[in-house]
């Protein structure tokens, strides 16, 4: 049995950063994983990722995001190359529902610049993007977008840079902490470590089912479509943006390459049994969503389809991540069910779960994330 200082579950968004941070620290680490980093089986694919730090999800976000900031600018530096692309975030919505209310929230609660854009200037500055009434629009400049699989890949090969081992093709079948040693045992070896992180994504539930969180794995489609001769979206100053509608919420991506414009819907999807068994056929009835809100609201943008990907999402039942250490063994720490608004801090949680082994405490306060709030518990029969 091989033996090491920590071991990572999960070498996707988090479970890289995580072995990066080990490894940045002198432990010997080891990551496992069935799929190669940037794979595209998981959640940390599909090009792009939005970052923002006006977080309307909840004030409490900001902190984290502002790290998570300062550290990508940090493994820029250490690459030598361009992972975040600062070119805003316009998000639209009416003013009394959640986007735009959280939005300022969270700007008031930490100081930070947005910018309300009038009609006038919306079609003067941002054309091609259309702006009903009652819809408002604010610009966050200092929020863009990530390149997904590069910055997962980033993580990955400077761990390994610095001793970091990834074992890749194995496939998890459980891990226990005897007298404070975990072990993990795989389809094809065992390890023990003095620590464990668990970052499996869509498999958390299957790795952390003693804890009862309700995880709920669904199915997320993206759409690459083409922009129309000159249009706003083929700009490369062109910001990422962000619909609140009254048939959901929209989001998507300026042109970056001859894939297109990238849009998808950030609400709904479908319950995923299996992740292994992801159906990654093109939906109509999803396709059909995404086209009439791009008919509507981006008019720029031609109706052929150029390109398209399936994602999950992990939900928890409040849409908070959970980020903790394990209630019965202090040695291991885990992140799980970021909710579709996760990739944007990787890095800073890889960070966070080593601080969790390493000092009981993380940088940034993040309390709120506990696996012990009420929100998480998994309903029992008892409940009606």
């Amino acid at each position: 049995m091989q033996t090491f200082d920590a071991i990572v579950l999960g070498s996707g968004g988090v479970g890289s950063a995580a072995l990066f941070h080990l490894a940045a620290r002198g432990l010997r680490a080891l990551a496992i994983d069935r799929f190669p980093p940037g794979h595209d089986r998981g959640s940390s694919h599909g090009q792009t990722r939005i970052i923002r730090q006006a977080y309307s999800e909840h004030p409490n976000y900001v902190p984290m995001a502002l790290r998570g900031y300062e550290l990508w600018r940090e493994l820029e530096e250490r690459r030598g190359e361009q992972l975040l692309f600062p070119v805003g975030l316009l998000q639209i919505g009416p003013p009394d529902r959640e986007v735009l209310p959280g939005t300022w929230a969270s700007a008031r609660a930490h100081g930070l610049e947005l910018e309300a854009i009038s009609r006038a200037d919306m079609s003067r500055r941002f054309p091609g993007f259309n702006f009903p009434e009652p819809l408002q629009a604010v610009l966050e400049r200092k929020a863009g977008y990530l390149l997904v699989e590069r910055c997962v890949v980033a993580h990955a090969e400077e761990a390994v840079r610095l001793g970091a081992r990834l074992q890749i093709g194995e496939t998890v079948k459980g891990w226990r902490v005897d007298q404070g040693i975990a072990s993990v045992e795989t389809d094809r070896d065992r390890y023990r470590a003095e620590r464990l992180i668990v970052t499996a994504g869509a498999w958390a539930a299957d790795l952390l089912g003693d804890l009862g969180i309700a995880l709920e794995v669904r199915r997320k489609p993206l759409y690459w479509r083409r922009p129309k001769a000159g249009a706003m979206l083929a700009r490369p100053d062109c910001p990422t943006f962000l619909y609140e509608v009254p048939t959901g919420v929209f989001y998507g991506f300026p042109q970056i390459d001859e894939h297109g414009v990238k849009v998808a819907e950030h609400t709904g999807g479908a319950a995923v049994a299996n992740p292994l068994a992801l159906d990654r056929q093109l939906d109509r009835e999803d396709q059909a969503r995404v086209a009439e809100f791009c008919q509507r609201y981006l008019p720029q943008l031609e109706s052929e389809l150029l390109a398209h990907a399936v994602c999950m999402y992990t939900m928890t039942p409040d849409a908070h991540f959970v980020v903790d250490r394990h209630p019965r063994y202090p040695n291991v720490a885990f992140a799980a069910g970021l909710s579709g608004h996760g990739f944007k801090f990787t890095g800073m949680l890889g960070e966070a779960l080593v601080d969790l082994l390493l000092t009981g405490k993380t940088r940034v306060p993040m309390e709120f994330l506990a696996c012990t709030r009420p929100a998480l518990r998994r309903p029992t029969s008892r409940d009606g």
